[in-house]
């Protein structure tokens, strides 16, 4: 008999939906777009020739639809890869369990999973409202200490480069995973590509500085000077690396497409961040479609 996975490792609600995300599993379309802000999901739905479901609990709203014949879901994560543990385990469980019997499918299916998200970029020549699509998300975040995950052979050099060039920051330990490269090469084809850092905060993990003093001084001079190869660290957020690693665990394709709304070596940030997340959004709904 094969091993049950127990209640209170896959918490399923009464009404056979998965715990948190409130879904089906007949709810969720094998092309799936993650946002991290909840109001973005109807900006990305309202292109929808139709929308056959809305659900919603806590921060994640969910929306099905059709754009043309392609079936897509739209959901948002919330900020930071503790929410993206959540969403990709329950993403995956709504196409990889079996919830009657509480036991794994023989035939396992891969999502297409794409990010559509904001960040900021480190590179001086990477100007506000670039759409960028994230070649590695590299993480300074805690959640893939908490599962097995192997580096392939391409991604062992730069994170081995990357530990080199950060040994004197004591309590950092990153993890790197590389996009899916068939969404890398259509979905991605037209925009910048570069590194994208996880941080699993705002503030001081991302660099900056209001009132408390930061424990890394230059942090974003020391990630900008980042050179294997021909990666380089871009731009900074906090839920790529998560998704990448997770979906590579899991089996299932990423893409994170980040809409630049600050520059942080220029210190600025855009006059028209929704114009921007417009763009990225329709450069990936075209692509979709």
């Amino acid at each position: 008999m094969e091993n049950k996975i127990s209640e209170s490792d896959l918490i399923i609600n009464p009404d056979g939906s998965i715990y948190h995300l409130n879904l089906l599993p007949e709810d969720l379309a094998q092309t799936v777009i993650t946002v991290g802000d909840p109001d973005r999901v109807s900006e990305i739905s309202k292109h929808f020739d139709r929308i056959e479901l809305k659900k919603g609990k806590r921060e994640f709203i969910t929306h099905t639809g059709y754009l043309g014949q392609r079936r897509i879901t739209v959901i948002s994560t919330g900020i930071g890869t503790d929410n993206i543990d959540i969403v990709f385990n329950e993403l995956d469980a709504l196409v990889n369990i079996d919830f009657q019997n509480r036991t794994v499918k023989k035939d396992l299916t891969s999502l297409d999973i794409i990010r559509i998200g904001t960040s900021g970029a480190i590179q001086p020549d990477l100007p506000m409202g670039t759409i960028l699509a994230s070649s590695h998300g590299l993480g300074l975040d805690a959640l893939m200490q908490y599962y097995i995950h192997e580096l392939s052979v391409d991604e062992r050099p730069i994170l081995e480069a990357f530990h080199s060039h950060c040994a004197h920051i004591k309590g950092i330990h990153p993890y790197l995973t590389a996009a899916d490269s068939t969404l890398l090469n259509t979905i991605g084809a037209d925009m910048e590509k570069g590194i994208t850092i996880t941080a699993p905060g705002f503030y001081a993990p991302q660099g900056r500085q209001v009132r408390a003093k930061n424990a890394i001084p230059n942090f974003i001079s020391l990630l900008n000077s980042f050179q294997h190869g021909s990666n380089r660290i871009t731009n900074l957020e906090m839920e790529t690396a998560g998704i990448y690693a997770l979906a590579k665990v899991l089996g299932h394709k990423a893409l994170s497409v980040n809409a630049i709304l600050a520059s942080r070596v220029n210190f600025e940030f855009s006059t028209a961040p929704n114009k921007v997340v417009d763009q990225a959004i329709r450069m990936v709904l075209d692509k979709l479609s």
